[in-house]
């Protein structure tokens, strides 16, 4: 499996007469963790949404697929799921959404899905909750959750929306292996991130989004800029000490 590039030329996106994006020119390589950083509003959320052709935005988008398939897959991991707590939705009917696009839910699983769907929630730890309510849930699990749907089929372009907000230290741990395992499998990962550490420890590159490109590149020259001091609030550590171990977070995004 490999998964695309993606070159993006002049994206622009505006809503209600506000500019939201504008002169978006970079280009995120096949098969690496691409992570997408900027302070609060500052459009990350609109151009990852973008990419997913949810948003109307000019410009151009080009998905550069390395294999002659006709169809290719993309899973997407949102922010949170926002339902109401009081309908009676189990996992097990979730998941039967996800995997069954041409027959109803309440039909239960097609033939095979099944199994795809329980090996999912295997892997992000949510073995054994097939029966159990999504308001029953914590919100770590409910994230969880919605890694797993993103895995059916394996996707050959992740892209994550700040997907660790809620999650606990356990639900971090099965994240990050998760991450590493798709990325030495060749997918193209794109995530919003908004621990700095971490982009620093596993970003191959990053773009830096602030209405406009601010920075595309390696994460390390940014990161020990004055530009991403002043632009995350934190303190630049002196010459003569170690880097800092946590860095700000840029919080949620437009």
């Amino acid at each position: 499996m490999s998964g695309p590039s993606i070159q993006c030329q002049q994206l622009g996106l505006s809503l209600g007469g506000v500019d939201i994006l504008s002169g978006i020119d970079l280009t995120i390589p096949a098969g690496e963790i691409h992570c997408v950083i900027g302070p609060n509003g500052g459009g990350k959320t609109s151009f990852v949404r973008s990419l997913l052709g949810q948003m109307p935005h000019t410009g151009n988008i080009e998905m550069r697929w390395n294999s002659d398939a006709k169809q290719h897959t993309i899973g997407y991991v949102p922010q949170f799921l926002d339902f109401d707590k009081s309908l009676p939705v189990s996992v097990d009917d979730f998941m039967a959404m996800v995997c069954n696009h041409k027959r109803p839910a309440f039909a239960g699983f097609s033939r095979g899905k099944r199994e795809l769907a329980e090996r999912a929630l295997e892997r992000v730890g949510l073995a054994g909750k097939y029966k159990t309510q999504l308001g029953s849930l914590s919100g770590g699990e409910r994230q969880r959750m919605l890694f797993a749907q993103a895995l059916i089929p394996q996707p050959e372009l992740l892209i994550l929306d700040e997907p660790m907000t809620s999650l606990d230290n356990r639900g971090e741990e099965i994240f990050l292996s998760l991450i590493e395992e798709l990325r030495s499998q060749g997918v193209t990962i794109v995530w919003i991130a908004h621990d700095l550490q971490q982009v620093r420890e596993l970003a191959a590159t990053i773009s830096c989004i602030d209405r406009t490109l601010v920075y595309v590149g390696p994460p390390q020259p940014f990161l020990d800029s004055d530009t991403a001091a002043k632009l995350f609030r934190f303190t630049r550590p002196h010459a003569d000490t170690a880097p800092l171990s946590a860095l700000a977070s840029t919080g949620s995004a437009q």
